[in-house]
């Protein structure tokens, strides 16, 4: 017999298999088709065990043996579970950028939890941009869910040197194009800088997001850092699965504790890090979709007044791995304590709080103390000015500190190809002050906004030293590069920004301490470009990929980066209703 409908809690699934009619008939039907009996799914909580996995997508290669553990512990607490894989989003296989599909993942989260018998979700991902498309698309569809991070690969070594993924690939990458690494040794680097499955071990984006998660409250407490091949990651994963259960049948989506104050851990807990820029787009979508605001200033506030404690790649020496066994987050938390809301509530029905008083103290030379930081910040800067009227990023901690105030002529490239056919001629009229600008890289015109950003310097000054340069783009950067790139130009060129009317030579001004980003010409001239400008897109012939499927789609809705590039139909939460079963 089944349960009344007005006992509680009523679970959702039973919508589907409870009713005696011919369509529960049929759905109870098909469940038996393919083995299960009738005990295993009437009265019993069904999780999806949502993968993002593919053959191309490399940081979760593990993550179909690792959704055994998970459905494990899901069965062990009396639950039924139900593998269902989505798309993933491979940062480094998905041209132009993965950043194109994160709202199409988004999309397809939110509609198959709707549309099918599920009462929780357990959602696992991690690389870049899986996490926000995971997590914006079960905000929407408001079931009780929680986030599994795939964890980050062990660290690479080579020739005895501790090499992060990302952080290194740019460094070495810059040594062979400037001749001092071999044709050989590059080829070498090739199979010994990633050694296992998992995300990019620096604080990459991914790395990032995890640990935003962690803040959130959205997975089990200090899943963030664990390795992804170590033991105990198989046994987070059943963790993860009991504790889907106890959502389930509680009934509790985490738009039923997720608050304003959620989101300032998070920021909180990302600038201690020295944590990816991509993170300020990710967490306004995600915060949008809880229909909490979250804006630009709240990063650039935060950061201000936020030490970066975590010594990490790019900004500092160590990798995820020395993070984790140095205490990881519940460690990182305890240092951050007095900066933190500590009754924020997380997926264990837990305070963030009570896992801050059960930290170990930790190595200080990897999570520093207070009085102790790496740096005293800020990670992020939010610049502001006639070039970005809505907002540019630079990250501070990851620069050359001679650049943080600089004046320099600029040398403009009209997108990739531009780029890469002229950053290396060496008639290119450029020099350590010089300016580099890309443009035609942001969300519309990338389309996607692809990571750009870290433009590279150009092979010359290479070799006479150079290491950092002023660079300025409307697209991102990965989080596990760094250097004087002022990222997320809003409003992107040509979408009534200002990028869009830079010339060669035209004076570019930056200055961090500021906030501000300038280019010096005069209004009037400024208009001037702006009709010419304007006269010569009118006459242009329009993009043939833009204009059919999923990119037409994107390209027409998709906003800016100072609003988190969601889509204007998405935003904010709105009930939905459940779906007709008839």
């Amino acid at each position: 017999m089944t349960k009344s409908k007005d006992k509680e809690p009523w679970l959702r699934s039973q919508e589907w298999f409870a009713p005696d009619n011919l369509r529960s008939f049929a759905h109870r039907q098909r469940m038996q088709q393919v083995g299960y009996s009738r005990e295993e799914f009437l009265d019993v909580p069904v999780v999806g065990v949502f993968v993002s996995w593919n053959g191309f997508s490399t940081c979760h290669s593990h993550l179909r043996e690792r959704a055994t553990a998970v459905m494990r512990g899901i069965r062990q607490s009396g639950g039924l579970p139900i593998e269902f894989p989505v798309m993933s989003l491979g940062e480094v296989m998905v041209k132009p950028t993965s950043m194109l599909y994160r709202n199409l993942m988004a999309i397809e989260v939110e509609e198959m939890l709707r549309s099918h018998p599920f009462d929780a979700a357990v959602l696992m991902g991690g690389c870049d941009k899986t996490v926000p498309g995971l997590v914006m698309g079960a905000l929407s569809a408001d079931i009780p869910f929680l986030f599994l991070p795939a964890g980050a690969a062990l660290g690479g070594n080579w020739n005895g040197e501790k090499v992060g993924a990302g952080t290194h690939t740019k460094i070495f990458w810059d040594q062979y194009r400037s001749g001092v690494l071999s044709k050989e040794k590059w080829v070498e680097l090739e199979s010994a800088m990633i050694r296992s499955a998992g995300t990019c071990n620096t604080m990459g984006t991914a790395s990032t997001m995890a640990i935003a998660m962690d803040a959130l409250g959205l997975c089990v407490a200090g899943a963030s850092t664990i390795p992804a091949v170590d033991s105990a990651h198989e046994r987070m994963c059943f963790l993860s699965g009991q504790c889907s259960v106890s959502l389930a049948k509680e009934g509790r989506s985490p738009l039923k504790f997720l608050s304003r104050a959620h989101f300032k851990n998070a920021i909180r807990v990302i600038c201690a890090c020295g944590g990816s820029t991509n993170a300020l787009i990710h967490l306004i979508a995600i915060a949008g979709r809880a229909g909490i605001t979250l804006d630009l200033d709240d990063f650039d506030s935060i950061a201000r007044e936020t030490p970066i404690l975590v010594d990490l790649m790019p900004a500092g020496s160590h990798l995820m791995q020395d993070f984790h066994f140095a205490g990881g987050m519940p460690t990182l938390l305890s240092r951050l304590k007095p900066f933190l809301d500590e009754a924020t509530l997380t997926v264990e029905n837990k305070t963030l709080g009570s896992f801050i008083d059960s930290a170990q103290s930790g190595d200080a030379n990897i999570i520093r103390k207070l009085d102790d930081p790496v740096s005293n910040g800020p990670a992020f800067a939010v610049l502001r000015g006639n070039l970005a009227p809505f907002g540019a990023v630079i990250k501070p901690s990851s620069m050359d500190k001679s650049l943080m105030r600089h004046c320099g002529k600029a040398i403009v490239f009209n997108g990739p190809e531009d780029l890469a056919s002229r950053i290396d001629d060496p008639n290119l009229e450029v020099d350590a002050n010089s300016v580099l600008v890309l443009r035609g890289g942001g969300p519309i015109n990338g389309p996607g906004m692809p990571e750009w950003g870290n433009l590279p310097i150009p092979k010359k000054l290479l070799r006479l030293g150079i290491k950092d340069m002023v660079r300025l783009s409307d697209a991102r950067m990965s989080g596990t590069h760094f250097g004087a790139c002022v990222l997320h130009i809003s409003s992107e060129s040509p979408e009534h920004g200002n990028l869009a009317l830079v010339r060669d030579g035209d004076l570019i001004s930056v200055d961090v301490e500021r906030r501000s980003i300038e280019l010096r010409v005069g209004p009037e001239e400024l208009e001037q470009r702006r009709v010419l400008l304007s006269c010569s897109i009118s006459a242009s012939d329009p993009i043939p990929s833009s204009q059919r499927g999923y990119l037409s789609l994107h390209k027409k809705h998709v906003e800016q980066a100072h609003q988190g590039c969601d889509f204007d139909f998405l935003k904010g939460f709105t009930p939905l209703e459940k779906p007709r079963i008839f």
